[in-house]
């Protein structure tokens, strides 16, 4: 496989391909810009698939810059969101930024990365000066985007600070003198503009590589530590296999293309496999959770994730790693108020919680969901408490 088919290999867009392979000829070290907003404190396998185009970038001798947008995470992209981002603090960010670290080396090698916060810059722009870069966009083309013009035509509101979002982050490009920017699909409208702003800066303009997004475990939307529907790439073997366990099967293929080394045909045909009923989905789906917890920690580790997820869900045994809860001060003739005994414990953190898990059948003693969440539960030493898919605890009653 040449350099350009290498880079090409998993993309949805390359925008200016020609432009890429010339640059490439040339023999430059390319600057390959990823910006990521610490709006959580977890990078995901959506993160992941961008993160591994880079490291194809480093292992052909190109430069990383990896941008921490704690600048920018003030703001929120609103790419890709039907309503306005929660407003996060600095600390809020600045911590969240800190975990980024440890994730993202777990992917990319850490000598050929340059680790920029878009702080740098971005808060030393006068007011003059953003009224120039400003003065080149126009709120008609701003509104071009899909996310805007949904939120415009359902009359929900979009806040005048979410317009400067991708001019913000076209000015890294500037700063950094990007060749390159990657971004998923949702984001092609913002490397768009930063290809323009260096147009106009009388600068060389970045190429946009575009890569497909990965859907979450819900099935629907991208995957997003928003929407809680994602799989992180530093969580434990367990939650880790649990979560792939838990997608749609019409995820499967797109799961091993998107995250593992499979090809566009290997993913059809999974595709084509699953439809024709020639294999269970269980099945496939027990290779693709090994193969993606031995990507981030260690086959032995993958191999005791899975032992672990058949124990507890197809023999209904306890977790080896099950936390024990002492019930002995909630206990009353054998009985415990289900939500104060939960509350207590911070498992849950309030009634109506416990309320909706109960209405959806997701607390259950020894396997038998509890009904009411306002009758005391019976409850022995020694019983399993499961709440949800994931969370089990082993009461104790000294």
């Amino acid at each position: 496989m040449n350099t350009i088919e290498k880079l090409r290999r998993k993309t949805a867009e390359i925008i200016n391909e020609s432009e890429l392979i010339e640059r490439i000829e040339s023999g430059k070290t390319l600057r390959v810009k990823l910006g990521a907003d610490p709006t959580a404190p977890d990078l995901h396998l959506g993160h992941y698939v961008v993160l591994r185009k880079l490291r194809d970038f480093q292992e052909l001798g190109h430069r990383v810059i990896f941008i921490i947008g704690d600048f920018t995470g003030l703001v929120g992209d609103p790419s890709g969101r039907s309503k306005t981002r929660p407003t996060l603090t600095r600390e809020q960010i600045d911590a969240n930024a800190q975990t980024y670290f440890e994730q993202v080396f777990k992917i990319l090698d850490r000598d050929k990365t340059e680790v920029r916060y878009n702080s740098e810059w971005l808060s030393k722009i006068t007011f003059e000066e953003w009224f120039r870069i400003c003065s080149n966009f126009t709120i008609a083309r701003i509104l071009e985007r899909d996310d805007f013009l949904n939120r415009f035509k359902n009359d929900i509101p979009i806040y005048f600070h979410e317009f400067f979002y991708p001019i913000m982050q076209a000015y890294d490009s500037v700063a950094i003198q990007a060749d390159v920017e990657l971004g998923g699909t949702d984001q092609k409208f913002n490397l768009l503009v930063g290809r323009k702003l260096l147009e106009m800066k009388n600068m060389q303009p970045q190429i946009a590589m575009i890569l497909p997004i990965l859907r979450g475990t819900d099935g629907v939307d991208k995957m997003s530590k928003s929407l809680d529907n994602y799989i992180g790439i530093s969580e434990n073997p367990d939650s880790m296999y649990g979560k792939t366990m838990s997608i749609p099967d019409n995820l499967i293929s797109e799961y091993f293309y998107l995250v593992l080394d499979k090809d566009e045909e290997e993913a059809k045909e999974i595709d084509r496999m699953i439809n024709s009923q020639k294999v269970n989905p269980m099945k496939l789906k027990m290779e693709l959770a090994r193969g993606i917890v031995e990507l981030f920690h260690s086959r032995e580790d993958a191999q005791r994730a899975e032992e672990n997820f058949v124990k507890v869900f197809s023999k209904r045994e306890l977790p080896e790693d099950a936390e024990e809860l002492d019930a002995t001060s909630f206990a009353i003739d054998g009985k415990v108020e289900i939500v104060k005994f939960l509350i207590s414990n911070g498992i849950v953190s309030s009634n109506s919680e416990v309320k909706r898990l109960v209405q959806q059948g997701a607390i259950k003693v020894n396997q038998q969901k509890v009904a009411n969440f306002k009758e005391l539960v019976k409850i022995n030493n020694g019983d399993i408490l499961r709440i949800g898919k994931k969370k089990f605890f082993k009461i104790v009653i000294k």
